[in-house]
């Protein structure tokens, strides 16, 4: 959406109103540590990373210790604006200029949690150890404690710092554990981020022009009612929100008992379908669904749901049909919309085409012939009498 030219205030404005992501300095979800020597942030850091790896995609991020001026690494010394190494174990990237937030933000795109060591970098959220060697230096910092989740008392201290108290007018709701309970403290983390998981809306994609068919698929009735109420209908016990995405144009054929999603990115399919959704609800993950699967069943919308990996760029369904991952039944994270973005960049337009080259969550349905979708008016009488066969038999 545009706005539009003059505000209210009758400011000029030229620029699209756009939903930003609510990413920090790294990402959705990031913790500053602060308040003890960089080896307690790194063991602390370590610990809770090496416990929680297992289900999220951890980040860290410090600055280094190098007092000295040493040489840069690799090409760089020679001017060399990248220098890429395949380390076999890992990936290395060694950069020439600094990186902006915005190339920042790119790169911790993909974690769940991003822990930052306080005494160099900021978080929206902060984690305080009260240790009495380094009371000091936090007190330098307490203006950066905006959003204190959590203390933790070193060894050397058995109460917060009364300048803390002062400055932290909620201090006494927020919970208090000792540097040395780690149970607790990744508990409290695992915690955070179960209860950070992204809301699930659904998009029912019936905007196609359905060129193959000659009629709008959306409108079949195969269920007693037009098909892309009857999918939306189906969508709306497993998400929050519940959307038919239309293309430009069609929203004033869409029921007014459904809301509806007009296409921004325009030419481009399900691709700028699922783009469009993104825009609109950029923290929302999208549970997106093709009209034209008319022997779709609450079974495998509920095992879809309950697979769903939000740490993934998707969960999907493998296709026995195309043996790839099926784009238009599968379960989008909001992590995935810079990666789409970042394909459409690249002159690619194919979800399946990001599925199949990114991390995702691939499952076997359980009735893969609930996959089956319908472009022809040939497949739409043969799937008619399917459905009368299995209405029959019920």
């Amino acid at each position: 959406m545009i706005l539009n030219e003059h505000s209210p205030e009758g400011k000029h404005k030229k620029h699209a109103q756009l939903a930003r992501p609510s990413t920090g300095n790294f990402g959705r979800n990031e913790w500053a540590i602060v308040g003890a020597p960089c080896t307690v942030i790194k063991l602390l850091a370590d610990d809770i990373i090496t416990v929680l790896s297992a289900t999220y995609n951890c980040a860290y991020a410090d600055t280094t210790h190098n007092d000295d001026v040493v040489q840069m690494p690799g090409r760089l010394a020679s001017r060399a604006i990248l220098d890429y190494t395949n380390q076999v174990n890992y990936q290395q990237f060694n950069f020439q200029n600094p990186l902006m937030p915005y190339q920042l933000k790119q790169q911790f795109a993909n974690a769940d949690l991003v822990l930052v060591n306080g005494n160099h970098q900021q978080a929206n959220a902060q984690v305080v150890i009260i240790d009495i060697n380094k009371k000091a230096s936090l007190q330098k910092r307490v203006e950066q404690l905006t959003n204190v989740k959590l203390f933790l008392l070193a060894d050397n201290s058995d109460d917060l710092f009364d300048f803390i108290k002062e400055a932290i007018s909620n201090w006494q709701q927020i919970p208090i554990y000792k540097l040395s309970d780690r149970e607790k403290i990744i508990a409290f983390f695992e915690t955070n981020l179960q209860q950070a998981q992204p809301v699930l809306n659904g998009l029912v994609l019936a905007g196609g022009q359905s060129l193959r068919m000659g009629f709008d698929k959306g409108n079949v009735n195969w269920h007693g009612k037009p098909q892309r109420y009857h999918m939306a209908d189906m969508l709306k016990p497993y998400c929050n929100e519940v959307f038919i995405s239309c293309r430009p144009g069609q929203q004033t054929e869409i029921d007014d008992q459904y809301l509806s999603l007009q296409d921004t990115f325009t030419g481009l399919g399900p691709f700028g379908a699922i783009l469009s959704a993104f825009r609109e609800r950029p923290d929302s993950a999208w549970l997106v669904i093709a009209c034209d699967l008319p022997l779709m069943d609450e079974g495998t919308l509920r095992n879809l749901v309950a697979w769903r990996n939000s740490s993934s760029v998707a969960t999907a369904y493998h296709s026995p049909v195309t043996d790839f991952p099926e784009p238009l039944i599968a379960i989008w994270e909001p992590k995935s919309y810079p990666v789409l973005l970042s394909f459409l960049a690249q002159g690619y337009s194919c979800p399946r085409k990001v599925l199949i080259n990114t991390d995702i969550t691939l499952l076997n349905a359980p009735e893969p012939e609930a996959l089956t979708n319908v472009n022809t008016p040939e497949e739409l009488e043969r799937i008619k009498r399917v459905i009368h066969q299995k209405t029959a038999t019920n």
